[in-house]
């Protein structure tokens, strides 16, 4: 696949994530810090490492299955896996600017 073809793919991906909030948090899963890592590898399947903001999150089972889902529904994705880690555990400090302002953090 043409790199620039990927590349455009992934920020559709990025997109899609952008559009997934923590219900108890008014930013979406991606500013917050809780992406660790987006793939799209050859026949557009698309890997996702994210996190969430403590084990015991309330939404633990919502928000993967609501990021795979928004993932799904971009034109061309093939085949979507999210995978939840907690390592590194996650800090304040992986929020994006944006979100630390919205938030009151800076």
């Amino acid at each position: 696949m043409a790199e620039g073809i990927k590349e455009d793919l992934r920020d559709q991906v990025k997109a899609a994530i952008k559009t997934v909030y923590d219900p108890e948090i008014p930013v979406d899963v991606y500013e917050l810090g809780l992406i660790y890592e987006i793939n799209v590898f050859p026949v557009n399947n698309v890997f996702v490492l994210m996190t969430l903001t403590s084990p015991s999150c309330p939404a633990a089972e919502i928000i993967p299955d609501e990021v795979k889902m928004k993932i799904k529904e971009v034109k061309d994705v093939n085949d979507v896996e999210v995978e939840v880690t907690f390592d590194p555990p996650y800090e304040q400090d992986m929020m994006s600017e944006e979100a630390k302002l919205e938030l009151g953090f800076m």
